[in-house]
Formats: structure tokens, C-alpha cells, sequence
């Protein structure tokens, strides 16, 4: 079974206007739709940085007792906090895969490593 959702606890936390902290939340796997729709969104094309704002909202299910997450949520994050998210999403996104084969003859057990499209 394929693991799509990934629980985490900001470093710091989400403050929100009544001065609640807020710091557990869920991220769930990327889609292809998730990547692709921000690089149509006119802040993204104006500033590439964003993309990782855009993005993050799109992943992230739950954020305290947050009603939503949005754009406005993760732009009030701390900056270790967007770092902390981002390479998150990286670690639980990445194309890189570690696969445990067997050998079919002597059924030797071990793990091969599977680099990125077009890496040899």
C-alpha cells in the first residue's frame, strides 16, 4: 500500500490572528496536477520563488485547527518553518528510489537504488 499522507510538527508554528499557535499538520503526496497549476498562476510567473508558497498549499491537508490552509497561511509561516516544509515535501516527493529485489534463484535479499529519469 502506497503511503500518501505524512504527519509533521512545524518547528516553530502557524500564529494566527488570535495569537493561536498552531504546528501539527499533514502533507499528502503530490500530483502531477499539483506540480503543474501553479506555473500558471500570475504570482508564480511573476516571481518563481512563490511557486514553493503555491505549492505548499495545494499539499498540505491540515495545519492545527486551521479551517484551511491557503496561500495567505503558508506566506505567515516563520522562514525555518517554510524551509522545514519544503524540504519535507522534497524528502516525501522525491523521484529517487531505494527498492528491496530478491535474487530469483537464490533468493538473496538486498536494495538497489533507482536515480532519477535520464541519470545513469
Amino acid at each position: 500500500m502506497v503511503r500518501t499522507e505524512y504527519e509533521f510538527i512545524l518547528p516553530f508554528g502557524f500564529v494566527d490572528a488570535a495569537g493561536v499557535v498552531h504546528r501539527e499538520g499533514v502533507m499528502r503526496l503530490a500530483t502531477a496536477r499539483d506540480e503543474i497549476a501553479p506555473l500558471n498562476d500570475l504570482r508564480v510567473q511573476r516571481n518563481r520563488a512563490y511557486l514553493i508558497v503555491v505549492l505548499l498549499s495545494r499539499v498540505i491537508t491540515r495545519l492545527g485547527d486551521l479551517p484551511a490552509v491557503d496561500a495567505n497561511v503558508v506566506e505567515g509561516l516563520f522562514a525555518a518553518d517554510l524551509r522545514f516544509l519544503e524540504e519535507l515535501y522534497n524528502r516525501v516527493n522525491e523521484d529517487d528510489a531505494r527498492v528491496e529485489l530478491a535474487c530469483p534463484q537464490c533468493d538473496h535479499r538486498f536494495e538497489r537504488e533507482f536515480g532519477r529519469v535520464g541519470e545513469s
